[in-house]
C-alpha cells in the first residue's frame, strides 16, 4: 500500500512506487472513477480520454426527469 497527503490546493504526489508500476511520465493524465465512497485512479492514453469524454457527453440525454421515473426500479 502507498499513501499519499493532500495539499491545501487539493494537488497529490503519486507515489514513486506507483509511477514506476504504471511506467507514468511528466504529463500523463489520470482518470478518477468514484465508486460506492472510494475511487479507482488509471493512467489514461490521449485516445481513451478522448473516447470517455465522447461517452459521457452521450450519457445526458438518459438524464432527463421521465428517464429517472421510468427506470427507477432498475
Amino acid at each position: 500500500m502507498e499513501v499519499a497527503t493532500l495539499t491545501a490546493k487539493g494537488q497529490v504526489t503519486v507515489p514513486k512506487a506507483v509511477r514506476e508500476a504504471l511506467g507514468l511520465r511528466q504529463g500523463d493524465q489520470l482518470s478518477w472513477e468514484l465508486e460506492d465512497g472510494s475511487v479507482r485512479v488509471r493512467a489514461v492514453t490521449p485516445l481513451d480520454l478522448a473516447y470517455l469524454r465522447g461517452l459521457e457527453s452521450s450519457l445526458s440525454e438518459w438524464s432527463s426527469p421521465a428517464d429517472e421515473e421510468a427506470f427507477r426500479e432498475l
